[in-house]
């Protein structure tokens, strides 16, 4: 069986790993196809292509995990197959580096008003050049000794139920829907499994996605198949993958393990080729 994982991360995002890497690793686990879903960029996109144009073994999809607005809250969407160069994708990238900052901002003046002294430079420094998230917040606390492992800071400081209502000005999911369609790309709801009611799984059909996230580490054989059912009923494209970080707390024991037959990959290129024909 010919193998795809179409979610993983790179030091682009908050991945331990570099592209060129991930590539090299993908390789040796013997993967057909791969996309590099780092969050909010291209960036490891564009340095994971590098190496994969000198590796026929493999497949390389343009990929993303764009963080929107949906009532209120963040939300997952996985982008694939779009055109990287489009100049919607560069503003959309753009935009969300900017909204990134600001909200990494946002927590560190929550957390300064708790007594602890960091600051944004800090952050990007831990990121190396990539999209700040909150696990490099979580780094930098590690390293001033504020905590003592990466799950203490966010069950501490971190985590959603601990910061509230997070402060952010990403575009809406309708927006993000819109933009990747006319950059000829297929967009999809990231891991669902406990993160949305059914009504709201709804929401996201009727806003135009294209495709749900089946198999995802975090989901069991029972979410897995709900939610492919779920995709049969709406006629929507299935995908999955490692959601691999690189390091030992994120999903890296399931890299090579959590895939899907590429026969999915080959309906999803069949959408997005038809929609790149309509576009010109």
């Amino acid at each position: 069986m010919a193998k795809a994982d179409l979610h993983i991360h790179t030091v682009a995002s908050d991945g331990r790993m570099s592209p060129q890497d991930v590539v090299k690793y993908a390789i040796e686990h013997k993967l057909d196809v791969i996309a590099i879903t780092d969050h909010d960029t291209l960036k490891g996109y564009w340095k994971a292509r590098e190496v994969a144009a000198d590796h026929e073994e493999i497949s390389l999809l343009p990929g993303v995990e764009i963080t929107a607005d949906f009532n209120g809250r963040e939300c997952h969407l996985l982008a694939y197959a779009f055109d990287p160069g489009h100049h919607v994708i560069v503003k959309l990238m753009r935009e969300h580096y900017l909204s990134r900052l600001k909200r990494a901002q946002w927590i560190i003046d929550q957390l300064s008003q708790k007594g602890f002294e960091l600051d944004i430079e800090e952050v990007k420094a831990e990121a190396h050049g990539g999209n700040i998230g909150r696990p490099h917040i979580a780094a930098v606390l590690l390293d001033k000794g504020y905590v003592g492992s990466f799950k203490e800071a966010f069950i501490r400081y971190l985590s959603d139920q601990r910061l509230g209502s997070i402060y952010n000005e990403y575009n809406s999911h309708h927006k993000v829907i819109d933009m990747v369609k006319k950059a000829g790309g297929a967009i999809v709801i990231a891991h669902p499994g406990k993160l949305y009611t059914n009504e709201e799984l709804e929401q996201l059909v009727e806003a135009g996605v294209d495709g749900i996230e089946a198999i995802h580490p975090s989901h069991d054989y029972k979410t897995q198949k709900r939610i492919e059912q779920f995709a049969d009923r709406h006629q929507l494209l299935i995908t999955g993958g490692s959601d691999f970080h690189g390091g030992p707390e994120k999903y890296q024991k399931y890299f090579g393990i959590v895939t899907i037959n590429t026969k999915y990959v080959t309906r999803l290129l069949r959408l997005t080729n038809q929609r790149k024909e309509i576009a010109v």
